[in-house]
Order: C-alpha cells, then sequence, then structure tokens
C-alpha cells in the first residue's frame, strides 16, 4: 500500500512538474497567396510548435488615413478572413493552438507605432475603421475556438493618443469573443500601456538591443538581457500577468543583437550562428521562468522547402542551424 501511494505521489509531481513547464511554443505563420495543405502544417508540428499565430492584414495608404483597407479581394489569401479561417483550421486539426493577431500594414512599410490622425474629427473616422478591422476577426476568434486574440500590434502613438478608445474597444471584443486576450506592443513601450489589466497577457514584440558587438558570445547577450529583463518581472508581478513575447526572432546575420528589429536588406553579412546564439541566449534567460508564457518566433513561411536557407540573412529559421535550438527548446517545454 505504502509503496502504491509512493507511485501515485511521485506520478503526481511528475505532471505537476510537467505541467508547469508548458510553454506556448508557437510560430508566426506568415499570411501568403495560397490556400494551405498538410505539406505546409508538417514542418511545424516538426518543429515541436503547440501553437501558431495567424495573421490577416489591414492596410494603411500613410500613416494619417483614416481608413484600415481590410478582407478585400484584392488582398493575399491568407490576409483575408476566408484564409486566416482555412489556415487555422488546418492547423487546429493537428492540435496547434491559435492566436488570431491582425496587423496593419502602413503602406511603404513606415512603422505603426507613428500611425496617428490630425484632428479630433479624423480620429473619430480611423477609430471606426479600426474598430471594425478589430471585431471582424474578434468574431473569427471565437468562430474557430481560437485560444487567444491579439487586439493590435505596436502601436504605441494610437494607443496613448485615445485610451478611452481602447477601453471601450476591449469592453466591445470581450462581448464577440471569449477566449484569452492580449496586445502586441513593441520592446520600447510595452510599459507605457494603460490596459494591460483588462487584458489576459502582456505582450511584447521583443526585439530589444543586447549588444553592440559584431559577433557577441552566448554569455554577452544574457547579460544584455538583464536589464530588459528587469523591467518586464516588475511590469508582470506589478500587475499580475504572465507576459508573452508576441513576436521575438532574430536575422541570421552580423550584429543581430545590435537592432534586433532592423528589417532592411542592404549592406547586411551572413552570419548563421549569431541567429542560433542569439536565440539560445533568448530561450536560458526566458523559457525557464513561471511568470513567462512562452512566444512566437518570427517569422515562419508555409513553403517550408523554399524558406530561409543556408545563405538568407533574414528572419525566418527555417532551414537554418537556429531551427534546431528552437526544436530542441520546445521539445523540452511542450
Amino acid at each position: 500500500m505504502k509503496f502504491r501511494l509512493l507511485c501515485i505521489f511521485f506520478g503526481l509531481l511528475q505532471f505537476s512538474c510537467t505541467s508547469q513547464t508548458q510553454k506556448i511554443n508557437g510560430v508566426s505563420f506568415v499570411a501568403s497567396r495560397d490556400v494551405i495543405d498538410q505539406t505546409h502544417v508538417d514542418p511545424v508540428i516538426n518543429v515541436n510548435a503547440n501553437y501558431a499565430a495567424i495573421m490577416p492584414f489591414g492596410f494603411l495608404k500613410k500613416l494619417t488615413a483614416t481608413e484600415v483597407i481590410h478582407n478585400t479581394d484584392r488582398q493575399w489569401f491568407g490576409e483575408t478572413r476566408k484564409g486566416a479561417k482555412q489556415y487555422a483550421e488546418l492547423l487546429q486539426k493537428n492540435n496547434i493552438k491559435i492566436m488570431i493577431k491582425p496587423q496593419i500594414w502602413v503602406w511603404n512599410g513606415e512603422f505603426t507605432g507613428l500611425i496617428s490622425m490630425e484632428s479630433e474629427e479624423t480620429w473619430k473616422q480611423f477609430e471606426a475603421s479600426y474598430e471594425s478591422f478589430i471585431l471582424e476577426y474578434a468574431s473569427l476568434a471565437q468562430e474557430i475556438n481560437a485560444e487567444m486574440y491579439c487586439i493590435g500590434t505596436e502601436l504605441h502613438k494610437f494607443v496613448a493618443a485615445r485610451p478611452e478608445f481602447w477601453n471601450q474597444l476591449i469592453v466591445k471584443v470581450k462581448k464577440v469573443y471569449k477566449g484569452k486576450l492580449t496586445y502586441a506592443e513593441n520592446w520600447d513601450a510595452f510599459d507605457k500601456v494603460p490596459f494591460w489589466k483588462s487584458l489576459d497577457f502582456i505582450g511584447i514584440d521583443a526585439y530589444f538591443p543586447l549588444s553592440e558587438e559584431k559577433m557577441p558570445s552566448l554569455e554577452t547577450l544574457q547579460k544584455g538581457w538583464q536589464p530588459h529583463k528587469e523591467k518586464i518581472v516588475a511590469l508582470s508581478k506589478k500587475l499580475d500577468r504572465k507576459v508573452i513575447f508576441t513576436e521575438y526572432g532574430y536575422r541570421s546575420m552580423d550584429f543581430t543583437g545590435k537592432e534586433p528589429w532592423d528589417s532592411s536588406r542592404k549592406g547586411k553579412v551572413l552570419n548563421l550562428k549569431a541567429q542560433e546564439i542569439a536565440l539560445q541566449a533568448l530561450y536560458n534567460e526566458f523559457w525557464k521562468e513561471e511568470w513567462f508564457a512562452g512566444g512566437f518566433i518570427w517569422k515562419w513561411f508555409h513553403n517550408y522547402e523554399k524558406s530561409g536557407g543556408l545563405e538568407n540573412h533574414q528572419f525566418t529559421p527555417q532551414n537554418k542551424p537556429a531551427e534546431k535550438v528552437i526544436r530542441e527548446t520546445y521539445k523540452m517545454y511542450q
């Protein structure tokens, strides 16, 4: 009898430890022109991901434009409601959980954090359009029973200027969607968001600068995390909310820890090892933490065989040494 009780006790202990270490091991599944099939999902499974961010898009013609153009026939399939649904449902059939994460693209690639209107009238026009965009995909998230919904991405000036709009938007979203909510703020403004307590998770796009060196060591990168990590921990404790890296990732290039948000293409020198080490440093610092819920690697393309590779210095880890680091970490925290 004692032996049986000990077996039960250690079994429960093992289950408890396992459940505590489970993380959101996510990929940011890029919207494409195409319908996806099982061959596009298998690599997501093979990297041990248990979550995917599905990202339908809205478009602004300029930073002061009042209309968020979304869900139109002129967009790529994956950027629309129909496409986002198709992607999500196939991933769900493979036991991949879903975060719906609608995003805005400003023409010419201008930073969404700078979106700002020129008058009260234009603010109200823009807010009505943005609300339509967000409620459209909140209803999709509810329709497909997505585990999580993200109400915006990197919109610091909008958030700072119109806090009451955001409070009202969250109330409206909660009437439509019953799952967990987050918002994705840029690394340099996450502590300025006034409505975290109304959401379930603090969402950070984690492109924090870590080192000025061309090829920093693992130790240097982990040391570079410390001041940022202190701020993140302090906010998590203050608000009693776990943190998600709604995006994280590094380019496979020299100086990848200097300005990790940099997506420009010219003058970059390929460095596969730098991407690998930078990801390992991030995993070492965060995936073991109880207050940290997990994150979504930026970015993952559907056509795996044609993505990334040993000559690619962009963000995707696909077909690069960094992919092994992700696979092994995600396996540890399933």
